[in-house]
This record gives structure tokens, C-alpha cells and sequence, in this order.
């Protein structure tokens, strides 16, 4: 079988996973999705690009496509614009690589039996000479690894302030830690709370700036942020009484969510 160099590499939404092998893309924009690798010539380029804005739309194909002397299976590109359906479009901040007759897809779909469904349907779509490799999870996996870390415990600040202590800074490295092992760009909705001492809107702008301060930590951890929001709930959503310092220190708290 004759070498082939990587051919294509898609990135699937707006913060994409690093593509494959060689090819990276530095700046991912939101709303887009990028082509970029090697094909032989002018005429499997443009098919690719034809079906990639049949699929997403001409404003959201981003073309990094260049063109040199590399060797294509017998049919790839007719099988790649097969790969370049609809339902691909299930997969969030991902990517497809097709290196020669190996497809490699990762990033996050809704629940396990998509994932599932979506593998099975790629694989009919290719002759046996071709292999698909998953790097696909589930959001709800990977909310279950984080909240497995985090292992409800309260990230801690020093009193009224956004200032992390030692302790609330150890279990954000172990977030750091878990975040890593999920690989890509984490799109992840950081929510600050506070217990119901002081005024409301007091309250709502201190637990922002601890979500804010959480999201800090993060980039200084080299965590890509990009794709991380932050809110302040203030004292407005309680998980126990106001009542006693037990619970008030229960409602001190920072929740993580994956967002869909």
C-alpha cells in the first residue's frame, strides 16, 4: 500500500479539537468550520469544498485546502464527500481526519447511542479497506468526570473576596488535571453562588468575579477559555438553608456544566 500524507482535516464547530497529524488550527472561529490539509488537484479540492458548504452552509466553510503531489486511494474522494453528510454535523467542537484510508473522528456528541449510531454509519459509508477511529465522547461522560473531581466539595475563597485560598487553588489544579485527559476545548458554563449574608446585588457581583477568578486560574493552567462562560447567581439558587453556617457554607459555591 502506497504512503499517503494527511489529506483532509475538517474541525466540526466553532472551537474545534486540534486536528490530526500535522495539520492545526491556531485560530478557530466561532461559527465555522475549517478545511485544511492536502489534496492532489483543483477538481477533488473543489468537490470537497461543494460538499462541505452543502452540508454547513458557503458562509460557515472556512477553505485552508492547498493543493500538491500526493497520492489519493482509488475513489477517495467520492467516499470523503459520503463521509460529509448531515448527520455529522451531531459532533461539537471536533474534527475529521482522513490520512489515506484511516478516518479518525473526535469530540462530543448528545448521548451514547448517537455516538454509536454515528460510528456504525460512517463504517457503511466505506469500502473494508478503510478504519474509523473514535476520539468521540458523550457531554454526559464527560460532565460525570468533572463532577467526579470536583467530588462535592466547595472551591474555596477568603471571605468576601474572589481571592482563591490554597485549598479552593488544589482542587481547581485536579479540574485543570481532569479537564485534560478530555482533551479540545472545553465549553463549559462556570457558575459562581454565595450564601444569602449581604445585599443581593452585592452577592451577585462577588460570585461573579469568583467564576470569573476560576476561569483565570484555568488560562493560567493553560487551559484553552475560549469556549468558557461565566455567570454570577449571587444567593438566588440555595442547595441548603441560609439558616446555619453549615448551610450557608453549602451555598458558597462554583458549579461546572458542560453546555450542549
Amino acid at each position: 500500500m502506497p504512503g499517503y500524507g494527511l489529506l483532509l482535516a475538517v474541525s466540526l464547530t466553532a472551537y474545534a479539537a486540534e486536528p490530526a497529524a500535522t495539520v492545526r488550527e491556531t485560530e478557530p472561529q466561532a461559527g465555522r468550520v475549517v478545511a485544511s490539509g492536502t489534496v492532489p488537484d483543483g477538481a477533488t479540492k473543489a468537490a470537497l469544498l461543494a460538499r462541505l458548504r452543502e452540508v454547513y452552509g458557503a458562509s460557515a466553510v472556512v477553505d485552508h485546502l492547498s493543493i500538491d503531489s500526493v497520492v489519493m486511494p482509488p475513489n477517495w474522494s467520492e467516499y470523503v464527500q459520503k463521509l460529509i453528510a448531515p448527520d455529522l454535523k451531531a459532533v461539537r467542537r471536533g474534527s475529521l481526519s482522513v490520512d489515506g484510508t484511516t478516518v479518525a473522528v473526535r469530540g462530543e456528541v448528545a448521548s451514547e447511542a448517537e455516538r454509536q449510531q454515528l460510528l456504525s454509519t460512517l463504517a457503511t459509508r466505506l469500502n473494508p479497506t478503510y478504519v474509523v477511529k473514535s476520539a468521540l465522547r458523550t457531554v454526559e461522560s464527560s460532565q460525570v468526570v468533572l463532577d467526579n473531581t470536583l467530588a462535592n466539595r466547595i472551591v474555596e475563597f477568603e471571605p468576601a473576596k474572589s481571592t482563591l485560598t490554597r485549598t479552593g487553588a488544589a482542587i481547581l489544579d485536579e479540574m485543570v488535571a481532569a479537564l485534560r485527559t478530555l482533551g479540545g476545548t472545553p465549553a463549559l458554563l462556570i457558575t459562581g453562588h454565595t450564601d444569602a449574608s449581604g445585599p443581593a446585588s452585592s452577592n451577585q457581583q462577588l460570585s461573579l468575579a469568583r467564576a470569573q477568578a476560576v476561569r483565570s486560574h484555568f488560562e493560567s493552567r493553560g487551559i484553552d477559555v475560549r469556549a468558557i462562560e461565566v455567570e454570577g447567581a449571587g444567593s438566588a439558587r440555595p442547595v441548603a438553608t441560609n439558616t446555619t453556617a453549615e448551610g450557608r457554607a453549602r451555598n458558597r459555591r462554583i458549579e461546572f456544566r458542560f453546555r450542549s
